[in-house]
């Protein structure tokens, strides 16, 4: 994909971020063209592009759902870390998911 190819503000472009694009067979093969915003409706391609929902990167979950699968396995792997430490790590790891855009 070229930025030309793009049909949204490349200030809005983020990791994890849904989109839909046309295929085209470029002088090194297939490249995204087109590629703008995926419909509000989760997995709706839009004309006759593909979303990255399609191709099943990763799970993308809400910050809650993040805090809770984190304590479940900080528990499993740790069991006698304190509460406190709990929180401090959790704090710690929400911090670098939203970072890198890991948190929807």
């Amino acid at each position: 994909m070229h930025v030309n190819d793009l049909l949204i503000p490349e200030s809005s472009l983020r990791t994890g971020l849904a989109v839909v694009f046309e295929v085209e067979e470029g002088d090194r093969g297939p490249k995204a063209s087109a590629v703008q915003l995926a419909p509000a409706s989760a997995g709706a391609a839009g004309r006759s592009g593909r979303t990255l929902d399609d191709v099943s990167l990763c799970d993308v979950l809400g910050a809650d759902e993040y805090l809770g699968e984190t304590t479940d396995a900080l528990l499993e792997a740790a069991p006698t870390l304190t509460g406190n430490q709990i929180v401090q790590v959790r704090v710690a790891m929400l911090s670098l998911a939203k970072s890198h855009g890991w948190i929807g």
